[in-house]
């Protein structure tokens, strides 16, 4: 076998000088690069997260009669507390569970209109525990609706029973 002289790399040593000095870069990309992963991967259970919390509206696209994609704002989330005439049926209930809210409005209140639905699909986010002796009055559901839908909640309540239906 012929004898070969020692290969050399061209550079080698600059390149290791180069980066000694460009340590302040070298961090940032590095930092740069976790943060990217990280907010690649989310949060790992994206239903604990408080609706209302990010600064902006999820967006979603869909399809007009002419075929075109627009771009739609969904609407900003907030929570309501609704006070639901049937204790036992607050039982049932469990965060994230999808109800209908109906009102029913009190004849002694002087409501006389027909049932109707308030808030269709509304996310359960919590249930409090019923106290000893208020079943009676009913039971609290915090609901995750839109703001609009939580006006007509608040509105319904003063006038009419409210009860849920599960969906």
């Amino acid at each position: 076998m012929p004898h070969f002289s020692p290969l050399h790399v061209r550079g080698g040593r600059q390149r290791l000088r180069r980066l000694a000095r460009h340590r302040r870069r070298a961090m940032a990309a590095g930092l740069a690069l976790t943060a990217a992963v990280l907010a690649a991967a989310g949060p790992a259970d994206a239903e604990r997260k408080r609706p209302g919390d990010s600064a902006a509206a999820v967006t979603t696209t869909e399809t007009d009669t002419g075929g075109r994609d627009r771009a739609r704002r969904a609407p900003r989330l907030v929570t309501a507390p609704v006070r639901i005439a049937d204790a036992a049926t607050a039982r049932l209930l469990r965060p994230g569970d999808r109800v209908d809210v109906v009102a029913a409005e009190d004849p002694a209140l002087g409501g006389r209109g027909a049932p109707r639905v308030v808030a269709s699909a509304a996310r359960v986010t919590e249930v409090p525990e019923v106290a000893d002796g208020t079943a009676e009055g009913g039971a609290l559901v915090v609901l995750s609706v839109p703001r609009r839908t939580a006006a007509r909640l608040a509105g319904a309540s003063a006038t009419a029973r409210l009860a849920v239906t599960l969906r």
